[in-house]
């Protein structure tokens, strides 16, 4: 199975077997947005037309193939920038169409959302049913996964995405772009009881999210410091420390929430970029032994778009009966929410 992921900002290629093994991994992080502040779809979009051809010549001689050799290829058709999704798709179609073998679409949330049960991942795997955090710089929702392509949507966003208000965050204290893992490392030298900061939403009914009044408050904060003086790192870093704190305590009290309405739930699954950030797993991983779940989160490099997640996605459809779906159309938005399981034909309706 070759993947291709080319939603956003990472373009990325890996080949996988039948079991869903990697066998060759390459993802290549691109470096012309942050003078903007931001990802600019059309520098992504040329940018995946640029790399994504010696990008799969690489992971094929790393896994020590050839194109023949391919039994199927995926690629990410949605959600995410148009221009970077109709590049990835279209290399995979064509790559699908010249060698005569299956092209399977992915839902890139839905690729997210079953990163967990890649085999040797989670101790005791990734059983249907769980309850997936899903946050990223676009996404932040509950979702309920009973089966591949059932899912629940418990709880989301209502303004800023998790990792768009870190971002955002980070950029008022100075720190660029991308903002969350420099704002990381910056809060571990602050206290993050230093400056007292809202938690919105906490304790109310329901699992949904809001960060845009936490970001303003930060923002609020920097604002009433005296305009000559230059912020110090100690501001600075307090700052950093109270803002991610109050994510992790507002996240950990909507998981809560979702819990209680999922109690079928025997695992909490957290992914998604902000899935990388160590403060936040720890505090879900207390929320999961309180209520008594366990709890997985994907190493590191899994958290973030890759390709590793798309390929075991079209493996796990193709199992299904997932039919080849060359003129599927590449989305922008693509709710996962639309996702349908796929029939085998063991389980396809008789005529």
């Amino acid at each position: 199975m070759l993947a291709i992921e080319s939603s956003c900002d990472e373009t990325a290629c890996a080949i996988l077997d039948a079991d869903g093994r990697m066998l060759a991994e390459a993802v290549l992080s691109q470096s012309g947005h942050a003078e903007f502040g931001g990802v600019v779809p059309e520098i992504a979009a040329r940018a995946h037309l640029a790399h994504l051809p010696d990008l799969v010549r690489q992971v094929l001689a790393e896994a020590n193939l050839v194109a023949g050799d391919l039994g199927a290829v995926a690629a990410s058709a949605g959600p995410g920038l148009i221009g970077g999704l109709i590049v990835g798709s279209g290399l995979g179609k064509g790559l699908a169409l010249s060698l005569g073998v299956p092209f399977v679409p992915v839902n890139h949330i839905e690729a997210h959302a079953l990163t967990a049960r890649l085999p040797g991942l989670v101790p005791e795997g990734a059983e249907f049913p769980y309850l997936l955090l899903l946050v990223s710089g676009g996404h932040c929702q509950c979702v309920a996964v009973d089966g591949l392509g059932r899912y629940r949507r418990l709880g989301g966003t209502i303004d800023d995405a998790a990792g768009e208000a870190f971002d955002k965050v980070a950029k008022l204290l100075g720190l660029g772009w991308p903002g969350g893992p420099a704002l990381e490392r910056l809060a571990l030298d602050g206290d993050p009881a230093a400056v007292p900061l809202p938690r919105p939403l906490l304790g109310r009914p329901g699992c949904d999210f809001s960060f845009s009044g936490l970001k303003t408050a930060v923002a609020q904060r920097l604002a009433a410091l005296p305009a000559a003086t230059p912020l110090r790192r100690r501001q600075a870093a307090d700052l950093a420390a109270g803002f991610q704190a109050a994510v992790a305590d507002v996240l950990a009290d909507r998981v809560r929430h979702a819990l209680a309405m999922m109690p079928e739930a025997g695992l909490l699954v957290v992914a998604g970029g902000v899935a990388a950030n160590a403060t936040l797993r720890a505090r879900l991983a207390t929320v999961a032994a309180s209520h008594g779940v366990r709890f997985a989160a994907p190493p590191l490099r899994l958290c973030t778009d890759n390709a590793v997640m798309v390929g075991w996605t079209a493996i796990e459809r193709l199992r299904a009966g997932a039919p080849d779906e060359l003129l599927a159309p590449s989305r922008p938005r693509w709710p996962l929410q639309e996702m349908a399981a796929p029939l085998s034909g063991a389980q396809a309706a008789p005529e």
